[in-house]
This record gives structure tokens, C-alpha cells and sequence, in this order.
């Protein structure tokens, strides 16, 4: 029987209030403002990297990976349970020197619970107190694997996860960015497709990240419910003190055979015949113009045959430096 005092809410269309028209972004044009999601990809793509790059940079208001404009700056919560807090801290404060930012002056909130399950009322009770509590702009939960003890596979135990996040998103207000892998092997058409688990992750999500290798490339693709996708955006992983992702603006694209455009060991052995020091690699880098990975291996081939030698933390052609500055 339906209670007679608790009718379902009806509105006329025209009645309803305007909104603001077009697409409104945490990220522009990465991620929805207050949207739930997934952070995607295979295995060892650095889709949590990403996921602490955009916790930065919301948190800072400076444009993620240096580019994109963060619209809607705030507190971060983050569950990161596959890493100890130590390691994300030391992960944050890398990027954070690379980028300018202080840490300590930011509002990024790690939960440090040992196990967050959202198939069970309590932890869904939990973390939604959590929520009301920092009022974050931002949460990430980094991976879905480690946050249930469902089958992924199974439609209603998924969308009863994910149906609890979007309660929460819409209760608060809040941007919700689930990492979660992709299955082996992927899945050809839209990447979201390519998801590990029920479909019902692709149909959830208003925005959606996806991580991929191709062509030796770091690749990230976004999707989005309500604008259109960007073009995919080439990133590597770079630093050693400052580990971050940074744009890729290799210049020189793999061929479809694989082959490089411009063989890289004659591009890397002409920059350091040319400079009148020896050059960091960074430096050497930016005079090349080279994907970091490409750069240290063409580096590793050249110091094998004995045409670079290293002196400390620079690169110089034998015998045309004696030491280094």
C-alpha cells in the first residue's frame, strides 16, 4: 500500500528554475564540476599520479599539469588504499616543489582508515560523515578494487556502490574521481568500454579519464556525459626529487612501425657536441625536445659506446669537458 500523505513531487517543465547553460568544470576540460566518475586504465598508466596532480591542483587553484584551469578550487579528500600515507605525502610534496606549491598550505586530507568498505552501511556511514565534515571539492578513491568485497561483474551489486557515490555527490555537491582498472586486453570503441567489471561504470560516470600506453606513448583520454571529449593529450612521468606528470611535447611522434622520425642518439649527441658545458638533463632535454624515457635511453646507448660520459648529475661528450661546472 503507498501512503497517501507522500506523493511523488511533480513540476511542470516551464516552472522549473533556469540553470546556468553549457558545461561547468572542477577541470576544465578534464573533469565535470561536482561529477562522479572513473579514473581508468591499465595497470602501471600512473592513473593515481593523475589523481594526486588534479587533488593539487584543486586544492591550489593552479591549472592542473600546468595547463588546464581548475574552476571550482577547494578542500580534497583522498582514500588512497593501496599506498601508506608517508608515500602519498612524499608523493604530493614532490609535486608540489615542481609546481611552486607548499603542501602545508593546502587543504589535501588523506583518510588514513587500513580498510574503507562501501558495500557495508557502516563504512558508507563513515565516509559520507567524513564528507559533511571537511566539505570537500573533491574526493578520490583510489582503487574501487580495494573498496568492496562484491563481484564487479554482477549490475546490481556495482550500481549499489555506485548509486551510494552519487548520493553522496549529490547531497554535498562534491566531485567524486573513482580509480579503477581496465580489463586485459581492452575493449575496442569508446574507452569506457574498456573498463574492468559491469557496464554500469561506463553509464555512471559523468566524466571519465582514461590512462593507456600506445606507441611507447603515456596517453589520457576524457569523456564526458554532458561536452565533448577533448583531443587526447600525450603525458610522461618525469623527475627524480620531483616526480610528476607533465604535457609530452615531443615533437617527434613514434611512426606506425614504431620507428622514431629522427633518430634520437644523433639528435642527443649533437646537443652535447654543441653546448660549451656539460648539461643536466634536464637541460639536455629541453634543448632536444624529447619524451624523458626516449631522452634516458638514447643516454644509456650513448654512454654504452662510449660517445657521452656522465659527470654527476650532467652529460658531456668525452674529453671536451674535464668536470663539470
Amino acid at each position: 500500500m503507498t501512503d497517501p500523505g507522500d506523493p511523488l513531487p511533480v513540476v511542470r517543465a516551464a516552472d522549473i528554475p533556469d540553470s546556468e547553460v553549457g558545461p561547468r568544470w572542477l577541470v576544465e576540460p578534464l573533469w565535470a564540476r561536482a561529477g562522479v566518475g572513473i579514473l581508468g586504465g591499465a595497470p602501471k598508466c600512473c592513473k593515481s599520479w593523475l589523481a594526486l596532480e588534479m587533488a593539487l591542483a584543486v586544492a591550489s587553484g593552479q591549472p592542473c599539469l600546468g595547463a588546464f584551469a581548475v574552476q571550482d578550487a577547494g578542500t580534497v579528500l583522498l582514500y588512497m588504499a593501496e599506498d601508506a600515507a608517508p608515500v602519498v605525502k612524499a608523493r604530493l610534496r614532490g609535486i608540489c616543489r615542481h609546481r611552486g606549491l607548499n603542501l602545508g598550505a593546502l587543504s589535501v586530507h588523506l583518510i588514513t582508515a587500513p580498510a574503507l568498505r562501501l558495500d557495508r552501511a557502516h563504512d558508507q556511514g563513515r565516509l559520507r560523515d567524513a564528507v559533511a565534515t571537511y566539505a570537500p571539492r573533491l574526493l578520490v578513491l583510489d582503487p574501487f578494487v580495494r573498496l568492496h568485497r562484491i563481484d564487479e561483474n554482477d549490475a546490481g551489486q556495482v550500481s549499489a556502490v555506485l548509486g551510494y557515490l552519487r548520493e553522496v555527490q549529490r547531497a554535498h555537491d562534491v566531485a567524486v574521481v573513482v580509480v579503477h582498472h581496465a580489463r586485459k586486453g581492452g575493449a575496442g570503441g569508446q574507452v569506457g568500454q574498456s573498463l574492468r567489471g559491469s557496464g554500469d561504470f561506463f553509464a555512471w560516470a559523468d566524466s571519465l579519464l582514461y590512462m593507456r600506453r600506445h606507441r611507447g606513448r603515456l596517453l589520457l583520454t576524457a569523456e564526458h556525459r554532458g561536452a565533448p571529449a577533448p583531443e587526447p593529450i600525450a603525458l610522461e612521468l618525469e623527475g627524480d626529487e620531483q616526480v610528476h606528470l607533465a604535457i609530452d611535447a615531443d615533437p617527434h611522434p613514434p611512426t606506425d612501425d614504431g620507428a622514431e622520425t629522427l633518430a634520437p642518439d644523433q639528435v642527443v649527441l649533437a646537443a652535447l657536441t654543441q653546448a660549451e658545458a656539460p648539461l643536466t638533463r634536464s637541460q639536455l632535454r629541453a634543448r632536444v625536445r624529447m619524451r624523458n624515457e626516449r631522452l634516458g635511453d638514447a643516454l644509456a646507448r650513448l654512454a654504452a659506446a662510449g660517445a657521452v660520459r656522465r659527470l654527476g648529475d650532467r652529460w658531456a661528450v668525452p674529453d671536451s669537458h674535464s668536470a663539470s661546472p
